[in-house]
């Protein structure tokens, strides 16, 4: 959902979330939204359910909050790909990505991730009414935003440190600001940051997401972009 007006005081926040017996590959970049760029706020890890709401209860007290999920929010009705699943894997390899980066909530090494991200948004909307919720794929988020000279990043990003180095120079590019050395040590912080870069141009009516897939309420009740 866009915002009706310009974005101004909002905090944007990426979350590179894994599964709920693995806190220390969680990760979430908080951004700050400053005239029409995001500055980092803070980049932590190692998050149990407990902290990622206590700092949204904390945030939500201040100013609207915009979060992109990276994990499934949703399952198919009866197992399997959603149909957000089969466009965005479709999408993704016209652009020369692997589809296996795109797999099924319910497969057996997504289930628990799963699990825990419908937990967790579930458990924010209790909160307060200005967090807005999005399902985020970080990678689909930077490969169809890169140059084609520069497409190898996304598919190495994830074991290259090179490719990394690269990705937070190319976020510069793209007005997130205030990245350190940090972002590049781990793809979950990459993950992150790409996550809050994704939510932020769905949310913000000057932006367009690259690809969406609008909710289907009650069972999918979370757009899908990247």
């Amino acid at each position: 959902m866009k915002f009706a007006e310009r974005m101004v005081e909002v905090k944007i926040i990426g979350i590179d979330l894994a599964g709920p017996s693995n806190l220390k590959d969680t990760s979430m970049a908080i951004f700050e939204h400053k005239g029409g760029s995001l500055e980092l706020v803070s980049l932590d890890r190692h998050l149990s359910d407990h902290m990622i709401l206590s700092k949204m209860k904390d945030l939500s007290l201040i100013e609207p909050i915009v979060i992109g999920f990276d994990a499934p929010l949703s399952y198919a009705d009866g197992g399997g790909d959603r149909k957000g699943d089969k466009e965005l894997r479709k999408y993704i390899t016209s652009l020369g990505m692997k589809s296996g980066s795109i797999m099924a909530p319910t497969f057996n090494r997504m289930a628990y991730l799963t699990l825990r991200g419908i937990r967790l948004t579930r458990e924010i909307e209790r909160l307060k009414s200005n967090i807005s919720v999005v399902e985020v794929h970080p990678g689909a988020a930077i490969g169809s935003r890169l140059l084609p000279k520069d497409f190898h990043h996304v598919l190495l990003y994830k074991k290259e440190l090179d490719s990394r180095r690269f990705l937070g120079e190319w976020f510069y590019d793209h007005r997130v600001f205030g990245l350190h050395d940090t972002v590049i040590e781990d793809s979950h912080h990459i993950d992150a940051c790409a996550a809050a870069l994704a939510s932020w141009h769905w949310a913000d009516p000057d932006y367009e997401c690259k690809w969406l897939y609008r909710a289907q309420p009650p069972l999918d009740p979370y757009d899908f972009c990247c």
